[in-house]
């Protein structure tokens, strides 16, 4: 698991107020009966923090699941990474 997988995990976690180790690799909005409007809003917040920076608005809708987060958190590591 790489790191943008591990911080994704943590981040949805905190989120949905669950154990990290709790999260399944598959965790979705839908599958995960904590994971409502509170708590995806609390993972915008958490992300915006990550990340230092506020979330471009189309992107709050495409997050719906720990794949997307991950992905989210490695292309920001990329685009650090090559400025």
């Amino acid at each position: 698991m790489n790191d943008s997988a591990i911080e994704a995990r943590i981040l949805l976690a905190g989120a949905l107020e669950l154990d990290p180790a709790d999260v399944a690799d598959d965790a979705a909005m839908g599958t995960v009966e904590t994971w409502d409007s509170l708590a995806h809003m609390r993972l915008i917040l958490a992300i915006e923090a990550a990340l230092g920076r506020e979330l471009d608005p189309d992107a709050l809708f495409e997050i719906a699941s720990l794949g997307d987060v991950a992905a989210l958190l490695e292309s920001a590591n990329n685009d650090s990474a090559e400025s």
